[in-house]
């Protein structure tokens, strides 16, 4: 079996101590500690903490991208499927991957002032797909701005009300989320 590489323990390990201690108490000398190595190595790998940081983000980015291709593959030339499908597989994504969900809430003004396009990465196919389809059935960029933010709070919604309990995560719920989001294009 090949062994990862220090710079993805690192990483994994910086997933991990945002999700356990938050922004505010991350300590690199904790993450460098969980993988063994000494506390100047995440330094030596990514520079200072923001660049660390920004390399989770990247890593995250990764991962879901590779599942939004997988998506758009299954639903070649139906805008329609692929913007459901999409926001439906990111809600997957968000449940199954709860350590990543950490990192994408976390707020730090220092950080946000010099990677706020980094959250916004995650989101961009959803949002390109829903502009995408709204122009192709001639509805006005406002409705368009209207649906996008409705479909994000659906999301968003429902991964807060499986985390809460307010409703079980499993395929009936993301039938209902489904609908909903797909439903959300049929009306003006």
């Amino acid at each position: 079996m090949a062994r990862r590489s220090t710079k993805e323990d690192l990483i994994k390990a910086g997933i991990q101590e945002i999700n356990k201690n938050g922004i505010h108490g991350f300590s690199m000398r904790r993450v460098a500690d969980a993988c063994g190595i000494s506390c100047g190595a995440p330094y030596k790998h990514f520079g200072d903490k923001n660049a660390f940081i920004a390399a989770l983000y990247g890593y995250v980015t990764d991962q879901w991208q590779e599942a939004q291709e997988k998506i758009l593959e299954a639903h070649p030339g139906d805008l329609r499927a692929q913007i459901v499908e999409m926001c439906v597989g990111y809600a997957r994504f968000l449940m199954e991957k709860p350590h990543f969900r950490a990192l994408l809430t976390m707020k730090d003004e220092a950080f946000d002032s010099a990677y706020q396009c980094l959250r916004g990465e995650l989101s961009g196919t959803t949002v390109r797909l829903a502009g995408e389809y709204c122009d192709s059935v001639g509805m006005d960029p406002s409705v368009r701005k209207r649906k996008i933010y409705v479909i994000r709070a659906l999301i968003y919604g429902a991964i807060i009300m499986f985390d809460n309990g307010e409703l079980s995560y499993d395929d009936e719920a993301m039938e209902i989320l489904r609908y909903n989001i797909a439903r959300e294009f049929d009306l003006p």
